[in-house]
Protein backbone atom coordinates (compact mmCIF):
# COMPACT_ATOMS: atom_id res chain seq x y z
CA UNK A 1 0.00 0.00 0.00
CA UNK A 2 1.30 3.28 -0.83
CA UNK A 3 0.13 6.28 0.69
CA UNK A 4 0.36 9.75 -1.10
CA UNK A 5 0.20 13.37 0.30
CA UNK A 6 0.13 16.22 -2.08
CA UNK A 7 0.96 20.02 -1.56
CA UNK A 8 1.18 23.19 -3.26
CA UNK A 9 -1.49 23.89 -4.93
CA UNK A 10 -3.51 27.43 -4.68
CA UNK A 11 -4.58 30.94 -6.45
CA UNK A 12 -2.68 32.20 -8.57
CA UNK A 13 -2.91 35.03 -11.33
CA UNK A 14 -2.61 34.17 -15.24
CA UNK A 15 1.02 33.97 -16.42
CA UNK A 16 2.10 32.88 -12.49
CA UNK A 17 3.59 29.70 -11.57
CA UNK A 18 3.04 27.04 -8.72
CA UNK A 19 4.87 23.92 -7.65
CA UNK A 20 3.03 20.74 -6.61
CA UNK A 21 4.59 18.44 -4.62
CA UNK A 22 3.93 14.95 -3.55
CA UNK A 23 5.69 12.76 -1.49
CA UNK A 24 5.03 8.32 -1.53
CA UNK A 25 5.64 6.41 1.57
CA UNK A 26 4.93 3.07 2.12
CA UNK A 27 1.75 2.23 4.39
CA UNK A 28 3.17 1.45 8.32
CA UNK A 29 6.51 1.80 6.68
CA UNK A 30 6.41 -1.00 3.77
CA UNK A 31 8.80 -1.33 1.13
CA UNK A 32 7.91 -0.40 -2.27
CA UNK A 33 8.65 0.25 -5.69
CA UNK A 34 7.64 2.89 -8.09
CA UNK A 35 7.16 2.21 -11.96
CA UNK A 36 6.18 5.67 -12.60
CA UNK A 37 5.19 8.82 -11.22
CA UNK A 38 2.92 11.76 -12.90
CA UNK A 39 0.13 13.92 -12.66
CA UNK A 40 -3.71 14.23 -13.92
CA UNK A 41 -6.11 17.02 -13.52
CA UNK A 42 -9.44 17.41 -13.53
CA UNK A 43 -11.61 20.49 -14.35
CA UNK A 44 -15.32 21.39 -13.50
CA UNK A 45 -17.44 19.68 -15.72
CA UNK A 46 -14.55 17.65 -18.08
CA UNK A 47 -13.06 14.62 -17.73
CA UNK A 48 -10.07 13.65 -15.53
CA UNK A 49 -6.81 13.96 -18.06
CA UNK A 50 -3.02 13.15 -18.27
CA UNK A 51 -0.75 16.38 -17.55
CA UNK A 52 2.67 14.71 -17.13
CA UNK A 53 4.61 11.61 -16.24
CA UNK A 54 7.97 10.37 -15.03
CA UNK A 55 9.07 6.30 -15.71
CA UNK A 56 11.50 4.84 -13.36
CA UNK A 57 14.01 4.37 -16.63
CA UNK A 58 13.70 8.58 -16.18
CA UNK A 59 11.29 8.75 -19.31
CA UNK A 60 9.02 11.66 -19.70
CA UNK A 61 6.06 12.55 -21.32
CA UNK A 62 3.72 15.81 -21.18
CA UNK A 63 0.36 16.42 -22.69
CA UNK A 64 0.55 18.91 -25.37
CA UNK A 65 -1.29 21.66 -23.58
CA UNK A 66 1.81 21.92 -21.23
CA UNK A 67 4.28 21.29 -23.15
CA UNK A 68 7.05 24.22 -22.50
CA UNK A 69 5.27 25.32 -19.38
CA UNK A 70 5.07 22.45 -17.08
CA UNK A 71 7.99 20.35 -15.64
CA UNK A 72 7.63 16.99 -13.98
CA UNK A 73 10.62 16.24 -12.03
CA UNK A 74 11.67 13.82 -8.66
CA UNK A 75 14.13 14.09 -5.58
CA UNK A 76 17.01 12.04 -5.54
CA UNK A 77 15.43 9.36 -3.37
CA UNK A 78 12.83 9.30 -6.15
CA UNK A 79 9.99 9.21 -3.67
CA UNK A 80 8.50 12.93 -4.16
CA UNK A 81 8.03 14.10 -7.54
CA UNK A 82 7.46 17.63 -8.56
CA UNK A 83 4.86 19.22 -10.88
CA UNK A 84 6.77 23.00 -12.13
CA UNK A 85 3.57 25.18 -13.44
CA UNK A 86 4.85 28.19 -15.29
CA UNK A 87 2.80 30.98 -17.51
CA UNK A 88 -0.50 29.63 -15.95
CA UNK A 89 -3.82 30.20 -17.77
CA UNK A 90 -7.25 30.44 -16.47
CA UNK A 91 -7.70 26.65 -18.51
CA UNK A 92 -5.23 25.26 -15.61
CA UNK A 93 -7.48 25.68 -13.25
CA UNK A 94 -8.20 22.36 -11.82
CA UNK A 95 -7.94 19.73 -9.02
CA UNK A 96 -4.26 18.11 -9.65
CA UNK A 97 -4.17 14.71 -8.88
CA UNK A 98 -0.50 12.93 -8.03
CA UNK A 99 -0.12 9.19 -9.28
CA UNK A 100 2.04 6.23 -8.52
CA UNK A 101 2.60 3.29 -10.21
CA UNK A 102 3.39 0.58 -8.04
CA UNK A 103 3.31 -3.59 -8.18
CA UNK A 104 0.85 -3.67 -11.33
CA UNK A 105 -1.30 -0.85 -8.90
CA UNK A 106 -2.18 2.73 -9.37
CA UNK A 107 -2.28 4.76 -6.19
CA UNK A 108 -3.99 8.42 -6.38
CA UNK A 109 -3.41 11.21 -4.06
CA UNK A 110 -6.05 13.31 -2.30
CA UNK A 111 -6.42 16.41 -5.11
CA UNK A 112 -4.69 19.86 -4.38
CA UNK A 113 -6.69 22.72 -6.09
CA UNK A 114 -5.15 25.10 -8.41
CA UNK A 115 -6.64 28.58 -9.39
CA UNK A 116 -5.92 30.68 -12.01
CA UNK A 117 -7.14 33.37 -12.03
CA UNK A 118 -7.38 37.78 -11.81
Amino acid sequence: QVQLVESGGGLVQPGGSLRLSCAASGASGSIFSIDAMGWYRQAPGKQRESVAAITSGESINYADFVKGRFTISRDNAKTTVYLQMNSLKPEDTAVYYCTVHSGGKIYWGQGTQVTVSS
